[in-house]
C-alpha cells in the first residue's frame, strides 16, 4: 500500500472527502517525521518503532579505487517490527 491507496482507503472507510483524509495522513506523517527529527523515538503497539540509529565514525573504502575512506559519523531512521505484526506475516 502506498501513501495515495491509504489515503483511499481512509476516505472510504470513514465516508470523508478524499481531501480530508490527504490532510489527516499529511499530519500523522508530518508529526512523526517532526519527532524523529527532534529524536524521539516512535511506537506504534503491534506494528512497531520507529527509533534514529546513530552511527560512529569509521574508515571505509572507495569501491572504485579500494583507498580508505573516514565516513563520518551519522544518524539514520529505523524500523523495528512488532511481535504481533511479525508473528501476523510469518502466520
Amino acid at each position: 500500500m502506498n501513501r495515495s491507496e491509504l489515503i483511499e482507503h481512509l476516505a472510504a472507510k470513514k465516508d470523508i472527502s478524499n481531501k480530508r483524509a490527504e490532510e489527516i495522513v499529511n499530519i500523522i506523517f508530518n508529526s512523526m517525521a517532526d519527532a524523529m527529527v527532534g529524536g524521539e523515538r516512535i511506537e506504534i503497539r503491534g506494528l512497531g518503532s520507529f527509533v534514529i540509529k546513530e552511527y560512529d565514525t569509521y574508515t571505509g573504502r572507495n569501491p572504485k579505487t579500494g583507498e580508505p575512506i573516514t565516513v563520518r559519523p551519522k544518524k539514520l531512521p529505523f524500523f523495528k517490527v512488532g511481535k504481533e505484526l511479525k508473528e501476523m506475516v510469518i502466520g
